[in-house]
């Protein structure tokens, strides 16, 4: 920074003048205070708010402020609204609505700066005019629009009354975190629980892709989709709705399975592809990567059908005796590796396949 010695162009009167990245400041602090404007304001300020959500419009997007009432909406608009000059130090500012009416508030405005050194203040006046729309989402919601739809169903059988509603908890937690996120576009358009489980319509295509993603994950299964023309936009391109078939598997943690030659196995998991436990042997058992998800096989029983009965002997390594549940006669069955010897009472599942011990912790 550099000085020298002129006269104000305006008064006359002699000045110091500063030259800062070139730029010269002629006039005395007299006449530069007498031009200077410590903020820029508009006259008028119209708002337009959503009257159902309490958005407001902000150019061409709508913006969740989360105001409590009207006079707070104003507030946040005129401190959008109101520039400070950039010469302005330690600035501070306070307001003091009116309501002169239900969709006015004059918002009388007292401001305070250091300037050169000095101190100074201004008072301005702007009034906000309030006047209520539909924002983008709530005309949706109101329409029952949607662009996706997510079908919850299992592969060769109902899904559980605790399967679905897991499924529709994943749903409603999944667009609660977008819409916290500031995802405006993301809602539930509707949910329909039907006699072969449940159909979720969402707002958006990637909506449904993500809550059907989750689901598979959570469960375990397949997710098939397809695609539905339905209109073109303003600009000519073609709308689809897309459809999201999640097929939960055919077997759950917790089910007895007839698999093979080699015994029946207890579900243990269904993420991915199946896997489980031999209940002849102890074994873990997996679903070879040519059997897909799961192999072919039939369901026997589940975990909660077996029942507590005398383990009267064990016979070696490999059989044990127990009494059979229903007929109360000694029967020799296999003796899976966690089997406790020690025990007075085993549970087994009796079924089509014959007797079997199945593990004494639950897995389902």
């Amino acid at each position: 920074m550099s000085h020298s010695r002129q006269f104000c162009p305006r008064c006359g009167d002699p000045v110091e003048i500063e030259r800062e990245n070139g730029e010269r400041t002629p006039l005395c602090a007299s006449c530069y205070f007498d031009e200077f404007e410590l903020v820029d304001a508009p006259d008028r300020i119209e708002v337009l708010v959503c009257a159902t959500c309490g958005a407001v419009r902000r150019g061409n997007r709508w913006v969740d402020v989360g105001a409590r009432d009207y006079t707070e909406i104003a507030i946040d608009e005129v401190t959008e609204a109101i520039s400070v000059h950039v010469a302005a130090d330690e600035f501070s500012w306070q307001v003091d609505p009116e309501q002169v009416d239900e969709n006015t508030v004059r918002m009388h405005c007292y401001l305070s700066a250091i300037v050169r050194g000095e101190s100074v203040e201004e008072d301005v006046t702007v009034p906000v005019k309030i006047s209520r729309g539909t924002c983008t989402r709530c005309g949706r919601i109101a329409g029952d629009y949607y662009a996706s739809t997510v079908q919850i169903r299992a592969r060769g059988r109902t899904p559980t009354d605790q399967e679905t509603q897991r499924a529709l908890d994943i749903v409603t937690d999944y667009v609660a975190e977008r819409e916290a996120d500031g995802d405006r576009d993301a809602f539930i358009t509707e949910i329909d629980e039907t006699s072969d489980g449940a159909n979720v319509k969402l707002s958006a295509t990637k909506l449904g892709q993500g809550v059907a993603e989750r689901i598979v994950r959570r469960f375990g299964g397949e997710m098939d989709e397809s695609a539905t023309l339905v209109t073109e936009d303003e600009d000519g391109d073609e709308v689809y709705r897309v459809t999201y078939a999640v097929h939960l598997p055919e077997f759950t943690p917790g089910d007895v399975i007839d698999v093979d030659d080699d015994g029946p196995v207890l579900v243990e998991s269904v993420r991915g592809n199946l896997k489980g436990v031999r209940v002849t042997t102890g074994d873990h058992y997996e679903a070879a990567f040519e059997d897909g998800i799961a192999p072919e096989a039939t369901r026997l029983g589940r975990r909660a059908d077996a029942e507590e009965t005398t383990l009267v002997a064990v016979e070696d390594e490999r059989a044990v005796q127990v009494l059979d549940p229903e007929t109360y006669a000694a029967e020799t069955i296999p003796r899976p590796s966690y089997l406790d010897p020690d025990a007075d009472t085993v549970p087994v599942l009796k079924s089509r396949a014959g007797l079997h011990v199945l593990p004494a912790a639950e897995t389902d």
